[in-house]
């Protein structure tokens, strides 16, 4: 019985060394309008039994971290590549509990230069009078208030772990990118075919030869496909609600190109010939065919993954949302409260309050009030009932009105609902028995 017992542990202790790390490829959405090269997004790679003692040295991670996301950008000091915890990376903040729930460009940028002068001066020292310099690090942290990230996860050993910590701390971490040859993607195929050797290639005629972040995500998945032993899944991570430009469909090369009217037309007037075979590339690689958010999850900071909202909910969320805003602003009904509140939030001065949670300073009248702006501290702070049913009358109507409800999570949805029923109970009575009476319809809360 005891030489049973020691086996029994001794297995169990091998099965958790081998299947509780792995690998994410993050397949990141573009955004802005530089050319069709930004159609291609970004690449990077999230260990979970990866962690950092510094952004560019490397250690296993002890019980309770969640990893690093290992990136590749240029302009970032003179490293090749930086590892910033999964939080940060994806929000700016220590804690989930901290994201605000309405993202605009002041509150983003204030929250990333935040981080930086705490965790980041070695990667992005300050500038001239201690003011924030300039280049792409502000990439490293923040990444989901700019765009909607996919993310492939596919099983790894503490072994695999180890050796690529190894291999990384002892390599020279110096930076020589180049769009076309040592990008982003390349960085993320680099990683991973470490992990499993061959599996990621770039693609010779989709991308003419360049390596592109979706392509990477094209060839994981069928590694994955012809590997079922493996343990992986697919997630989506969604970007922040707020005013925000929203991020585009990633693209490859050629699907860029081709969908490009600024370019393609240009090149169907002058070279017909040459358009055609574009074209003819574009349908023969299948380019529209791979969609990253097929049978994916949806991430919730500080949660585990979960289905994401079905189109039927969505629909009841919506409907509700508009018979309320109907109710509390009768002269408007059709009131777009996700643009008043970014007018608004655009004239406040971003902060945190004492424990470290982002926070707005709003002018009323002829004093300043606090409005708490995350989900932990919007109805703790001393501001105006009116002005925090406002930030989560635009926060769900930012959420809810996504070009898609895959990426769209029930705990989050339901929590901004029952947020912005506590605050109605305290704003105005007359509100609350409908917005009660409605919640009875809503998912989570039917019979």
């Amino acid at each position: 019985m005891r030489r049973f017992f020691v086996r029994l542990v001794f297995v169990v202790l091998a099965c958790t060394s081998m299947a509780c790390a792995s690998a994410t490829l993050l397949l990141e959405e573009p955004y802005g309008k530089m050319g069709f090269f930004t159609a291609t997004g970004h690449a990077a790679v999230y260990l979970s039994g990866v962690c950092a003692d510094t952004p560019v040295h490397l250690r296993p991670c002890t019980p309770g971290e969640t990893g690093i996301v290992l990136s590749r950008y240029d302009g970032v000091g003179r490293y090749d590549w930086v590892a910033i915890p999964l939080v940060p990376y994806l929000y700016a903040v220590d804690r989930p509990e901290d994201v605000p729930l309405f993202a605009d460009t002041k509150m983003t940028a204030f929250l990333r230069d935040r981080y930086r002068r705490k965790y980041l001066e070695e990667v992005a020292p300050d500038g001239k009078d201690g003011q924030t310099p300039g280049g792409n690090w502000y990439e490293l942290v923040g990444s989901s208030y700019d765009r909607t990230i996919y993310g492939f996860e596919i099983e790894t050993t503490t072994k695999q772990d180890e050796a690529l910590i190894r291999k990384l701390n002892s390599s020279p971490n110096q930076s020589h990118f180049h769009l076309v040859s040592r990008n982003c993607a390349d960085f993320a195929k680099d990683v991973l075919n470490f992990y499993y050797a061959k599996s990621l290639h770039r693609s010779l005629v989709a991308d003419v030869g360049m390596t592109t972040p979706k392509q990477m995500a094209k060839m994981l998945t069928k590694f994955i496909d012809r590997h079922p032993e493996l343990q992986s899944s697919r997630l989506i991570i969604a970007q922040v609600p707020g005013s925000m430009p929203r991020s585009s469909t990633v693209r490859g090369v050629v699907d860029s190109f081709f969908r490009s009217k600024k370019y393609i037309v240009p090149s169907a007037v002058f070279s017909p010939i040459f358009a055609g075979c574009v074209g003819a590339v574009y349908l023969g690689t299948g380019a529209e065919r791979f969609d990253p958010a097929t049978n994916a999850m949806v991430l919730v900071a500080g949660r585990d993954p979960e289905r994401p909202l079905d189109r039927e909910d969505r629909r009841a969320y919506q409907q509700q949302l508009k018979h309320f805003l109907a109710d509390a602003y009768p002269q408007k009904p059709e009131q777009n409260m996700d643009k008043m509140w970014a007018r608004l939030q655009s004239r406040a001065q971003a902060g945190v309050d004492e424990r470290g949670r982002p926070i707005l300073q709003l002018l009323v009248g002829t004093s300043f009030v606090q409005v708490g702006v995350a989900a932990d501290n919007v109805l703790n702070a001393k501001a105006p009932p009116q002005l925090v049913r406002q930030l989560l009358e635009a926060r769900l109507q930012s959420e809810l009105r996504r070009r898609s409800a895959r990426d769209l999570s029930e705990t989050e949805v339901a929590r901004d609902w029952n947020l912005l029923q506590k605050a109605i109970a305290e704003n105005d009575s007359s509100l609350v028995a409908g917005a009660a009476q409605r919640s009875e319809k809503l998912p989570g809360n039917r019979p």
